[in-house]
């Protein structure tokens, strides 16, 4: 690993976002967007600008009615430069009604959650946004933080993650993004809202606070303690003797992603368009051929919990070649 998580908030910087930005936008909202760019900055959190935050607030519309509002991570929007406009609002007392629908399809939900936006030119917000409405806390961070899923991805990972972790948080067990996650992730928070966070297996990490800080720090806590236990355990250097040229893994991949493609395809009801391709991103680079090609990277490629069958099924993966 090449170093432990720090925490970077800074008054001073935290005082500069409210000069920019809380006469526009408010204080809560120019405080969410300072901590989101401090997780956005570490990319063993959130690689390729993947994570979503949110703040609870109040929105004063066209009336002068104070309404409670969500405001959440628009999907697209890279945490690490992330503006204020990067967190539409949404009207929050309706979304916690939507708790009471039995499901949704992904495109059902996110064409609910676009209903309640306060400003239809809003960018869509995340589809993770039920998760932030049904948390019932004022901030909350969730990230893919890799030290996290170190734990969460092994044949013990649960019992990993109560051990490295401790009390202070919740585990849930893996559900595929969506509305069955959010319901979810709100019955495990609900039978013990004195947690400070939530692990979901093989997804990522989730803290709250009542201040940007809290979960932000609440955050740097639990990956810091992750990190020193992975670190407590590695006994040697891994030694790399044979390593795919990029030359040959991007011929593999060539070959290999249009079958994926086809593998991933589902029905969309659509005659014109009868399925829903998914879009896939070749990990070629030079520091992932030497992981893959490493003893322990061919380990974990070949553990039961990470066979191409799990993957295709869960979707849970980069591919890589």
């Amino acid at each position: 690993m090449e170093g432990f998580m720090d925490c970077k908030w800074s008054d001073a910087e935290a005082a500069e976002f409210l000069s920019r930005f809380a006469s526009e936008w408010g204080e809560d909202l120019a405080l969410r967007t300072y901590t989101s760019r401090l997780l956005g900055s570490e990319k063993s959190l959130v690689l390729h600008g993947g994570g979503n935050t949110s703040v609870k607030a109040n929105h004063v519309n066209v009336l002068g009615e104070e309404v409670p509002a969500l405001f959440m991570k628009a999907s697209g929007f890279n945490l690490a430069v992330i503006e204020p406009a990067g967190h539409p609002g949404l009207d929050l007392g309706r979304l916690g009604k939507l708790r009471a629908v039995s499901d949704f399809s992904d495109e059902e939900m996110v064409r609910e959650i676009r209903t309640h936006l306060f400003d239809y030119r809003s960018a869509t917000p995340s589809i993770e946004t039920l998760v932030h409405a049904f948390i019932s806390r004022k901030y909350v961070d969730h990230s893919h933080a890799d030290a996290i899923l170190a734990l969460t991805n092994q044949r013990n990972g649960k019992q990993l993650v109560e051990e490295v972790l401790g009390s202070d948080v919740a585990v849930l067990d893996y559900v595929k993004p969506g509305f069955q996650l959010a319901k979810a992730v709100a019955e495990v928070f609900d039978a013990d809202p004195d947690k400070r966070g939530m692990v979901w297996m093989k997804h990522g990490l989730v803290t709250w606070g009542e201040t940007a800080r809290e979960a932000y720090e609440t955050h740097v806590e639990f990956v810091t303690l992750a990190e020193e236990y992975l670190a407590s355990k590695v006994t040697g250097t891994v030694l790399i003797t044979v390593t795919t040229p990029p030359e040959q893994a991007e011929s593999r991949w060539i070959r290999i992603a249009p079958m994926l493609r086809g593998l991933l395809a589902e029905p969309s009801g659509d005659p014109d368009r009868p399925y829903e391709r998914m879009i896939l991103r070749a990990l070629t680079d030079r520091k992932t051929l030497d992981f893959v090609d490493s003893e322990p990277g061919k380990q974990l490629a070949l553990s039961p919990p990470l066979t191409a069958d799990h993957l295709i099924r869960t979707k849970a993966f980069p591919l890589w070649v």
